[in-house]
């Protein structure tokens, strides 16, 4: 089996003006970037064209985001909540890649408001498993992160961030290793 590091796609969800998205996912990033096991990518929705606008499938842009999606071992879903789920943007993302997620391991960090986006997370949840892809148990989230971090674009709480972060990380490190192997020895196919 091998121990060649997991590509991981970490995915910015939101694209409304002032989004606090890139904030969270660029200290996510500086975790996971710590980590010998892991290779990351980020994927941020705002920056690609609506799937139905443009006939966005052939798009460049749309060809390198399909492109980083096909090669990531593992995911990891930035997402905000608004009115008590994901945005629209993000479910066109995941939508117009069907093959990708198969038999891969997808991660959450949320934020949003008293619920720190953990209703987006159970959302999500259901439309990856339909999408056959595996959803880790554990998250990081943060309620009102505009409170949480500083304008250093660090958490206040940078321990207790960084514990959650290195747990969910383990988690999708281990089960990234274990789908891989699985698929080199047997293509999923369903």
């Amino acid at each position: 089996m091998t121990e060649a590091p997991l590509r991981m796609a970490i995915i910015i969800g939101s694209t409304r003006e002032g989004r606090f998205g890139p904030t969270v996912a660029t200290w996510f990033a500086e975790q996971a970037r710590q980590r010998d096991d892991l290779v990351v990518d980020v994927v941020d929705v705002a920056e690609e064209p609506p799937p139905a606008a443009l006939g966005a499938k052939t798009s460049e842009s749309f060809a390198t985001v399909s492109e980083k999606l096909a090669q990531a071992d593992a995911y990891t879903v930035v997402t905000c909540e608004y009115n008590h789920s994901f945005p629209g943007t993000l479910k066109n993302l995941i939508d117009t890649h069907f093959y990708e997620w198969r038999a891969k391991p997808v991660a959450f960090v949320s934020y949003g408001g008293l619920a720190g986006g953990l209703r987006s997370v159970e959302h999500l949840r259901g439309v990856f498993a339909e999408l056959h892809a595996v959803t880790m148990r554990d998250t990081v989230s943060f309620h009102h992160p505009w409170n949480w971090f500083g304008k250093d674009g660090r958490p206040s709480d940078p321990e207790g961030a960084a514990a959650a972060a290195k747990g969910m990380l383990d988690q999708l490190a281990w089960w990234g290793h274990a789908l891989r192997d699985a698929r080199t020895v047997r293509p999923y196919g369903a």
